[in-house]
């Protein structure tokens, strides 16, 4: 036995393993030593040429740490941030364009819900004057009885057709009795015109919902495309596609997309029932006429 083997026998010589520095290790290619500091970034061309050598070592580990979501997010949360997220903040961050759209949305919002409060009021008090009105109606007083407690207030809907109605019998009827044979027809365009001129006061500015509900998307959309062609351009003067460059003037845009929708839904959902309401009422209003005329016509009857 040799003199090292009998050494390492007896234990003088222990196995150690060689220390390596941890910040650096060597990677052979082709015969030539490359070194790739942990830590540092790596070219495609380091990475393509030293894959063999670098997956043995603890480059490996360094360069995956710098590619890992936690890190990219964490260069993107270096960008300082101007101000908050809040609304005001996305608004006074927009660009003017988008300003002026949100300005003219939430104008549109706020007109359209001092229609609807005023819309609900009154169709509601339409109805219940009618049904007052009806009741009074059919209870059994006369006409003339009815006309003279009517006359001297505000009426509204079936209580106004009634009173246009019978003021221009009375008149027909006390100027010349021999007019008779067209009573019916001049009571009937009195009618007439007095539904259509209770109509023109329910439906009035009903038309403003209707065209805030249709373009008021469409409005919101143009706000959004030119913020985000603003947020575009900063990204090609800053040459940086960091999230937190894109993020704040994509959300300014889409902010004015939101505003849109808050203005067009409730426009059209309750121009959808205020039509249904002015055509029941409509409908109320013309049977009444149609029932009056039938009145009418058998007291000239009676009196022919």
């Amino acid at each position: 036995m040799t003199l090292v083997a009998q050494q390492i026998a007896a234990g003088a010589f222990v196995w150690r393993q060689p220390k390596i520095r941890p910040d650096e290790k060597s990677a052979k290619r082709d015969g030539c030593n490359r070194t790739i500091r942990t830590g540092q970034r790596m070219t495609p061309t380091d990475l393509l040429t030293g894959m063999p050598n670098l997956i043995s070592g603890a480059g490996f580990t360094g360069f995956f740490l710098q590619m890992s979501p936690a890190n990219v997010v964490k260069d993107a949360n270096l960008a300082p941030a101007d101000g908050g997220v809040g609304f005001v903040s996305m608004f006074l961050h927009a660009h003017i364009v988008v300003q002026v759209v949100m300005v003219g949305l939430m104008l549109a919002s706020v007109w359209s819900w001092a229609i609807i409060i005023e819309k609900l009021l009154a169709f509601r008090t339409a109805r219940m004057e009618s049904d007052r009105f009806e009741q009074s109606f059919w209870s059994g007083q006369s006409l003339d009885e009815i006309y003279n407690n009517l006359q001297r207030s505000k009426n509204i809907t079936m209580a106004a057709l009634f009173v246009a109605a019978m003021r221009e019998w009375k008149r027909s009827v006390e100027g010349n009795i021999r007019a008779l044979g067209g009573i019916q027809l001049r009571v009937e365009k009195v009618m007439d015109v007095t539904i259509a001129r209770e109509m023109e006061r329910l439906d009035r500015r009903l038309l403003f919902l209707a065209t805030v509900g249709s373009t008021a998307p469409f409005v919101g959309l143009f706000g959004t495309v030119w913020g985000i062609m603003s947020s575009f351009q900063a990204i090609a003067i800053s040459k940086n596609t960091s999230l937190a460059v894109v993020a704040p003037g994509i959300a300014e845009a889409l902010f004015a997309t939101a505003l849109g929708l808050v203005a067009a839904i409730p426009a059209v959902v309750f121009y959808n029932k205020f039509s249904a309401d002015s055509g029941q009422i409509s409908h109320r209003l013309e049977a009444f006429a149609d029932e009056f005329a039938a009145i009418v016509s058998r007291q000239i009857d009676t009196r022919t």
